[in-house]
């Protein structure tokens, strides 16, 4: 690796870009670094706030980079990071016989037309390794005197929030009793200019993540017919009832501070001795990408635990301006991968954080997770009800079945060798060539009324349905 602190600092566009740099260095930060001295390759992956982690390649020759990040400066923080870590601790990197996919995708497209710096620019004073080291140092000293003062501060920001949050539930309730008053029918007519107007009070009142669940209620009741749309309707305030009176017995919980005003961190969800941790064997089961009300795109990637020996599931979730274009995924439907996942503290945790991977992504079969014929299929939505009533979406792994529709053409999953017995319905339009086939086992997501289907095994291997 040919990099020395004095290239990095050359190569920054500022002084910001060098200090932000530094924070990146951390080891714990790239849950992959691996290099290819043959073609003078370093690569990463550098986890950020998303689900996502950012993917990083440097030729180590020419010093020509690329980031999936959106940032605008260039080279942007990540690539100087990635440089710095080759700079001052090269063992980190692990050699690789070979490059991923998306490093020779890279390396087929570019130009070697980057010189190396033979000398610092003009302007370069202005930039330094060291002071953006110092940074970090002089940070750790801080006098007892403002550390206290900054405590004292948090705390009443924190009880600002709980009573800002406190009156907004209270409005909700208000808001919730008038729609039960006006008449179910009016409400789901109207559903898109009343959601915004109360969501827009929440955000108001701090109640950030409620706002936008409520944004999202009238995409929901869109999707069902109409005879299905007061139930659904009914059931989403009911839902939210019980939230807010859940975080009224417990306004410090943190499930439910997340889902009503504000979520962690990456970092604090890391350092959380409570928070579950499951070092296993992934499949990527599917994903959602959908754009809110709000401006932003969710990305959801639902992971299988292969190694538990009943269905156990996670999501990575990741969210991102509509602006910003859709960003290059770390991971494809089909995909296994070895790692450890740190889930958020919850009931039922789900959500969760990719805190090391090891190896290369894989294919492979589904386990045979001894799934019959007389298994109730809603067992796991029921589990996860009891827990948390408020969920939303609960992924389920369906036991031996087919996919058929009716006369109206709404498609429909059926359990196998009972005719009479459970039916669910599927959400969206249904891929004829799917009708039929006997499917071993699906993974899906189901919201109270729809199946929203994730992948399936059939007799000609997995299918990919998201």
């Amino acid at each position: 690796m040919e990099f020395d602190l004095k290239t990095i600092e050359a190569l920054a566009p500022d002084q910001a870009s060098l200090s932000a740099a530094s924070k990146l260095t951390k080891r714990s930060n790239w849950p992959r670094l691996e290099k290819n001295e043959q073609q003078a390759l370093i690569w990463g992956e550098c986890q950020g706030s998303g689900s996502n982690p950012y993917r990083v390649v440097v030729d180590t020759g020419d010093h020509g980079y690329k980031c999936t990040c959106p940032s605008r400066k260039f080279p942007c923080k990540h690539t100087l990071a990635l440089m710095w870590i080759a700079a001052t601790a090269p063992a980190s990197f692990a050699a690789a016989e070979s490059t991923p996919e998306w490093v020779s995708d890279w390396l087929g497209r570019r130009r070697k037309t980057t010189p190396p710096p033979a000398q610092l620019p003009s302007g370069v004073a202005a930039k330094s390794i060291d002071e953006a080291a110092r940074t970090d140092e002089s940070a750790a000293v801080e006098d007892v005197a403002a550390v206290e003062r900054r405590e004292a501060a948090q705390r009443k920001r924190a009880e600002d929030t709980r009573q800002a949050v406190s009156a907004a539930l209270d409005e909700l309730d208000q808001w919730i009793a008038d729609q039960l008053r006006l008449g179910l029918s009016g409400f789901v007519d109207g559903s898109s200019d009343r959601c915004r107007r109360i969501a827009a009070r929440l955000v108001d009142m701090k109640a950030t993540a409620l706002a936008g669940r409520i944004d999202e209620i009238p995409a929901r009741l869109m999707a069902l017919r109409s005879e299905e749309k007061p139930d659904a309707a009914i059931r989403e305030l009911g839902k939210l009832v019980l939230l807010a009176k859940a975080w009224r017995a417990a306004p410090d919980d943190p499930e439910l501070k997340r889902l009503v005003s504000t979520s962690e961190t990456r970092e604090q969800v890391l350092a959380n001795p409570d928070a579950r941790r499951v070092e296993s064997f992934w499949e990527v089961l599917g994903e959602k990408i959908e754009s809110r009300r709000d401006g932003l795109v969710s990305h959801s990637t639902w992971l299988l635990d292969l190694k538990s020996t009943t269905p156990q599931f996670a999501v990575l979730l990741d969210y991102f301006p509509a602006s910003a274009g859709r960003r290059s995924n770390a991971f494809a439907p089909g995909d296994r991968f070895d790692a450890k996942l740190v889930f958020y503290p919850a009931r039922k945790p789900l959500r969760a954080l990719v805190a090391e991977r090891m190896g290369e992504v894989m294919s492979g079969a589904w386990p045979d997770f001894s799934l019959g014929a007389t298994k109730d299929p809603l067992a796991g939505h029921a589990s996860y009800q009891d827990a948390a009533p408020w969920i939303t979406d609960c992924p389920l792994l369906l036991p031996p079945g087919a996919i058929l529709v009716d006369d109206r053409g709404t498609g429909w999953w059926q359990a196998a060798d009972d005719p009479q017995g459970i039916a669910l319905p599927i959400a969206g339009a249904v891929n004829q060539t799917l009708l039929g086939l006997d499917l071993a086992a699906t993974a899906a997501l189901w919201d109270g009324a729809r199946l929203d289907l994730l992948a399936a095994q059939s007799g000609f291997g997995r299918l990919d349905l998201s």
